[in-house]
């Protein structure tokens, strides 16, 4: 397949494959690589391993900045070169090398080899992966140690295995520095240095990790960069710790992969999970990646999806390094069907045959859809990628689109009907598909034979295809349709009283609205309100809309949830303070500078001491304006200030548009014309009629 690749450099460059195609012979990699390489199954270099490998091999051994998507071959790209430059020192075994149980301490051999290359990972399980394929790229290299390094693990096996001397070490940041210092390794040897997938490092906060460990290795290595997006992060650090870099670009920058179509269905929040089954019911063959935006949502979902029949499990960082690495062992065996995780525990995932990638939500960083949308669609293959959202993300979408190059079809969620249909002619092609062994069939067929002999081919078929999906006809039987969410085009009247109303909302249905007397200037953002769910009620909270305001805020949690998370938020604090939740009225939640007085705030209660009742005059709003004013009076008190100032400046502007239109001459324009003038007008002409009378002592 002939792709475009483009060579960014000064000038740049356009450069087309040719048709025919170099080997990895021709690129320069050496007989113990090539034999490994082979039995692997790679017959032709893909094209960011035509352009980089050479690039790395050469005499000029200059920096590299690859720009190229998950799935492109990126890890061969630089470990084959990398493993070729290595200088194999034999290493100390068990018996060389002891640990002094007194102290505790590892003996260390002075001249044992010391890591020649480095490759930096974000996250453990893409460390592992690239170890796992450097380790089979170098089967054929005899005497060489690749030791992975990352958090999770046993940090004295690791600083064990240093002693005795590694040759490349495939490290995540922040396991390296913690091994730096301790002085289990030194970097002072490295001559190659690799950032895979930096863009994730950076997005992850490891800004200043990646400053630390660059000042420890040699000032005249060659650093190679792989990204899958260019940001204004990565061009700083090119510009900063590269030298002489080479810019390769597979594609187009940040583009979305070519092998991948994108669909996305528009459903209420509370449809999302419902609009999730039908899909993954739509797709009776999927394998695929479903992306929660947290840890807590990726483990009730992936309940959920257990709960209901299907094979699935979730991956995210509060599981141990040990049940990651099984629930990874499951997936890639397609022992599960479906894989619930979050963007930083799915990063270290490559699998070549995912069909779906199921977005539950779009991520907050566009560019993490690229990640995500980039897991399938590998090796030439077509991949799906879907999104089920909701209105509110309609912006987004289009943002990504922008992103990708790439427009989403927006798609209708599948019937019942349809849904059944799909499982049927699986199972129909299950049927003709399977292998039959049948000298181990053929002694239970006269048994089973006479058994169904009763049945005539049409009944045998119907009850087999019932057997099947029975279950799903039963439960599309009886399930309502999900509400199709549409956006019909506004005149621009009906934005400005959009505009005007905002705020106006009520809860969605099936959802109650409560308030919170907490707003953005508490620091409340709604991962906080999440946390103070998590935390009051010890169960998990289905939340819907979450509104800022300034000073209040409000979120919908499930009707049958309401009056339990008003009990148990009680007590809550907040900054010293003390925080009231309850449920909101039907009156919008605009933001208000009322802040009266305690003495007039005071609450109406029960005669028993109850609990406040809002009047039915003046209903939840006049409640919201006596917290809010009660928590915020010193602020009530420089919002009257403003108030005041802007008052002074209308009359002022008022006054001046009067002067304007008045006359010369005219003493009538200096009075307020609400005020009438009593008595004979003044004789102007007499002397004195305005003399300043004298002040009393």
């Amino acid at each position: 397949m002939e792709q475009d690749i483009i060579i960014e450099n000064n000038p740049e460059v356009t450069v087309e494959a040719t048709p025919n195609r170099v080997t990895f012979e021709q690129l320069g990699i050496q007989y113990p690589l090539l034999r490994a390489i082979e039995e692997l199954g790679y017959e032709y270099p893909m094209p960011i391993q035509e352009q980089v490998i050479p690039v790395i091999l050469g005499e000029e051994h200059r920096d590299v900045v690859g720009l190229a998507q998950t799935g492109t071959g990126k890890t061969a790209a630089f470990g084959l070169p990398l493993l070729q430059g290595v200088d194999i020192v034999p290493v100390y075994s068990d018996f060389q090398i002891k640990k002094d149980y007194k102290t505790g301490k590892w003996l260390d051999p002075v001249d044992a080899p010391q890591p020649q290359a480095l490759v930096l990972a974000p996250t453990r399980e893409l460390c592992l992966q690239i170890a796992a394929d450097l380790q089979d790229y170098s089967k054929y290299l005899r005497g060489i140690a690749i030791l992975p390094v990352y958090g999770g693990s046993s940090i004295g096996s690791q600083i064990g295995a240093l002693k005795r001397g590694v040759h490349v070490v495939v490290a995540t940041p922040g396991r390296l520095i913690d091994l730096v210092e301790r002085g289990a390794v030194r970097l002072n040897e490295v001559k190659t240095l690799v950032m895979d997938e930096a863009d994730e490092m950076l997005s992850m906060g490891f800004s200043e990790d990646l400053t630390t460990i660059l000042s420890e290795v040699p000032a005249n290595r060659n650093t190679l960069l792989f990204s899958a997006t260019m940001s204004a992060e990565i061009s700083k650090i090119s510009k900063n710790y590269l030298h002489n870099a080479r810019e390769i670009v597979i594609g187009t920058k940040n583009e979305g992969a070519k092998n991948v179509s994108h669909i996305a269905y528009v459903v209420h929040a509370k449809d999302k999970y419902l609009a999730l089954k039908r899909v993954v019911d739509y797709y009776p063959k999927i394998y695929g990646i479903v992306f929660c935006r947290t840890r807590l949502e990726t483990q009730e979902i992936a309940d959920k999806l257990i709960q209901d029949g299907y094979n699935a499990d979730a991956l995210h960082g509060e599981l141990s390094q040990q049940q990651r690495d099984l629930t990874m062992q499951k997936f890639r065996q397609h022992r599960i069907q479906l894989l619930v995780a979050t963007d930083v525990a799915a990063r270290g995932i490559d699998v070549d045959d995912l069909t779906h990638v199921i977005n539950y939500g779009f991520p907050d960083d566009i560019e993490v859809y690229t990640h995500r949308s980039g897991r399938t669609g590998r090796a030439d293959k077509k991949g799906i990628s879907i999104a089920i959202i909701h209105l509110r993300e309609k912006g987004k979408l289009r943002a990504i689109e922008k992103e990708i190059k790439k427009q989403f079809e927006m798609g209708k969620l599948p019937t019942g009907e349809q849904i059944c249909e799909k499982q049927l002619y699986k199972m129909i092609d299950d049927v003709e598909r399977v292998e039959v062994n049948d000298d181990e069939i053929d002694r239970f067929l006269p048994v089973v034979s006479r058994k169904l002999e009763w049945l005539s081919k049409d009944d045998l078929i119907k009850r087999m295809l019932s057997l099947e999906i029975n279950r799903f006809v039963k439960y599309y039987a009886n399930a309502e349709e999900i509400e199709e969410v549409t956006e019909e085009p506004r005149e621009k009247g009906d934005r400005k009283k959009d505009r005007k109303e905002k705020g106006s909302r009520k809860a969605e249905s099936g959802f109650t609205r409560l308030f919170v007397n907490a707003g953005r200037m508490d620091g409340i953002v709604p991962a906080k309100i999440i946390d103070m769910l998590n935390r009051k009620t010890h169960s998990r909270i289905e939340v819907g809309r979450i509104d800022l305001m300034q000073k209040f805020s409000f979120f919908e949690v499930r009707q049958a949830d309401a009056d339990f998370v008003v009990e148990k938020m009680r007590g809550l604090n907040i900054n010293g303070r003390d925080v009231v939740v309850e449920i909101a009225g039907d009156n919008d939640g605009k933001e208000t500078n009322v802040a009266p007085s305690r003495k007039k705030s005071g609450a109406r209660r029960h005669e028993s001491g109850g609990a406040y009742q809002p009047s039915a005059e003046g209903g939840h709003r006049k409640q919201r304006e006596r917290v809010a004013g009660r928590d915020n009076e010193r602020r009530g008190h420089a919002d009257r200030g403003e108030k005041r100032k802007a008052s002074r400046h209308d009359n002022d502007a008022k006054w001046e548009k009067r002067m304007s239109k008045a006359k010369k001459d005219d003493w009538r324009q200096f009075f307020q014309p609400d005020n009438e003038l009593k008595g004979e007008v003044p004789d102007f002409s007499e002397e004195g009629w305005a003399k300043r009378s004298k002040k009393r002592r």
